[in-house]
């Protein structure tokens, strides 16, 4: 297989010894003299003790961080070993199969590339335009250096792709744009709004194990794959083998943010269950992991007939590369904040007007309650009471809607709002509550209602 002149300059620095110098930005742990009776070499004194609960804490964050940006649970025995995702990503002229995806087309389907995971030598070559965007090869290197955010290769002995997983960070994590569109330094827990994971599927040539497990043709699975767009993923299908609502769209949802979630009891949309529960769930049925899995619920043909089919509620592995992971990767994502509105991004004035609205005029603060914007305990909403219909909702065991968290919700405005993106923009959301609940509000509350919604 011949590379161009990077190429063979990316693999010596792959396979000449220069992988420490990548930085994929995590934590080395504490500095070396902040210990416990260390002496501070700035000032001499003695530095307090460590407290031991807080320094558990410190290392259950940082591999917590390191599970979701790096770990695939095992999943490349399905994406690389059952759908071959790596053959359709190399191409043929690289031992694949196909055109092959360039960095063009990964950007384009939402992928995104970690600027500090890049060696000087591909910064300068992405500048000057010496390195190709427009050839499958530098896809190829970029998958080798871990650079491409939620993916990860390995290699044959030849320098060719033999497996691809992928990792939490796929969906739930973008970049900065810092260094160009697509490429910056990474942004953990924001949702990839951009990503189309259906077209990425479907660039697979055989997807007989998806055709297999929900009783459909390849073609139909395609055709699926495809509807769902940018930034959306319809878990749900591969219980129910429901992909198109009542009316018509597509039953995929918007992939949510992954931060904020400290104090939310409710981690989806229709409640599913905890932080752990979720990661589980994801990690084993949807990722493809190797873990185990147990939940009877999904043992309901009725509800779930794909699941209780492939008895998906009592899934095991000889290997479980997941459960022992789940408590750091819960820390992790507790510990990850909402990012504060930029200033200038929102008119304070009426952000303020808006605020006082939200709590008491507007009545959105009756479930929409304290700092993380949901309801506290364990409350649901049926259908009816939000003023939609019951197609999410009647997928999941709950049978009822989550009040949906609002920290962060200037980052996730793409793609529209509620979990299908049914209102594209906020004033179509403070519409649809006036209308339903009958508030009666002025065009200036509602602009200012959607500017204090702009602030959180």
């Amino acid at each position: 297989m011949q590379f161009s002149h990077w190429s063979r300059a990316l693999s010596l620095v792959l396979f000449g010894g220069a992988s420490a110098a990548l930085s994929f930005g995590c934590d080395a742990g504490p500095a070396s003299g902040t210990g416990g009776g260390a002496t501070s070499t700035a000032t001499g004194t003695e530095a307090p003790p460590s407290d031991p609960d807080v320094a558990a804490g410190t290392a259950a964050i940082n591999a917590g961080r390191d599970i979701f940006r790096h770990d695939t649970f095992g999943d490349e025995v399905f994406w690389g070993g059952a759908l071959k995702m790596h053959r359709a990503l190399e191409g043929k002229a690289l031992g694949g199969f196909g055109p092959g995806v360039s960095p063009k087309t990964a950007l384009a389907v939402g992928l995104k590339v970690d600027s500090e995971a890049l060696p000087a030598e591909v910064v300068s070559g992405v500048k000057n335009g010496t390195i190709r965007l427009d050839d499958p090869a530098t896809t190829v290197a970029l998958l080798k250096l871990d650079a491409v955010v939620g993916a990860k290769v390995t290699m044959n002995a030849d320098g060719t792709l033999k497996t691809i997983g992928f990792q939490c960070a796929l969906c739930h994590s973008t970049v900065d744009d810092s260094f160009a569109p697509g490429i910056g330094k990474r942004l953990d827990g924001w949702a990839n709004r951009d990503l189309n994971f259906g077209a990425i599927v479907n660039l697979s040539e055989d997807l007989t194990p998806l055709a297999d497990a929900l009783g459909v043709s390849q073609a139909a699975v395609r055709t699926v794959l495809a509807s769902w767009g940018p930034g959306k993923y319809d878990a749900e299908v591969f219980l129910d083998g429901r992909a198109v609502r009542p009316d018509g769209k597509p039953g995929a949802t918007l992939i949510p943010p992954a931060f904020g979630l400290a104090g939310v009891n409710q981690q989806t949309y229709t409640g599913w269950g905890s932080i752990p529960y979720w990661n589980a769930f994801v990690a084993v049925l949807e990722m493809h992991g190797q873990g185990n899995f147990f939940d009877s619920r999904l043992d309901d043909a009725a509800q779930f007939p794909v699941a209780a089919k492939n008895k998906l509620g009592h899934t095991t592995s000889k290997t479980d590369l997941v459960t022992s992971k789940l408590p750091a990767l819960q820390a992790y994502q507790l510990a990850l904040a909402a990012p504060p509105a930029p200033a200038g991004s929102f008119d304070v004035e009426a952000a303020g007007r808006g605020k006082s609205l939200f709590e008491v005029g507007a009545q959105c603060a009756m479930c929409h309650m304290g700092p993380a914007g949901t309801d506290a305990g364990w409350n649901m909403h049926t259908a009816e009471e939000i003023g939609i219909d019951d197609f999410q909702s009647s997928r999941a065991p709950s049978k009822a809607y989550r009040t949906t968290p609002l920290r962060g919700l200037w980052t996730h405005q793409k793609g529209g709002f509620y979990h299908d993106g049914r209102f594209a923009t906020l004033l179509d959301v403070v519409n649809h509550y006036d209308t339903t609940q009958k508030l009666g509000l002025t065009s200036p509350q509602k602009s200012d209602l959607v500017e204090y919604l702009k602030s959180l």
